[in-house]
C-alpha cells in the first residue's frame, strides 16, 4: 500500500468507528499519511522522476487535504458523544 492510498484508507476505517477518539486517531493517522505523500512527492522532484508540472499538479492537490482532513476531525469532535 502507497501513503497516498493509506490516507483515504485510514479517513475510511475512522469513518466505520463508533467512538469519537477511535474516529479522530484513524483520521490523525490520514494526517501522517498525508505528509508522507507531500515528502514522496518532493524527493520525486529533486531525483527527477517526476517534471516540475507533475510536482506542481501533486503539490497542489495535497496541499488542499489537511484543512479537509482537519475540519473533520474538528466536525467529528464537536458532534459526536464518547
Amino acid at each position: 500500500m502507497t501513503a497516498a492510498d493509506s490516507v483515504s484508507a485510514n479517513i475510511a476505517e475512522g469513518f466505520g468507528r463508533h467512538g469519537k477518539k477511535d474516529k479522530i486517531n484513524f483520521y490523525r493517522y490520514a494526517q501522517g499519511s498525508l505528509y508522507e505523500c507531500l515528502d514522496w512527492n518532493e524527493k520525486s522532484r529533486i531525483r527527477k522522476l517526476i517534471s516540475q508540472e507533475e510536482y506542481e499538479h501533486v503539490f497542489g492537490l495535497l496541499q488542499r487535504l489537511p484543512k479537509m482532513i482537519n475540519t473533520l476531525i474538528k466536525l467529528t469532535n464537536d458532534n459526536l458523544n464518547d
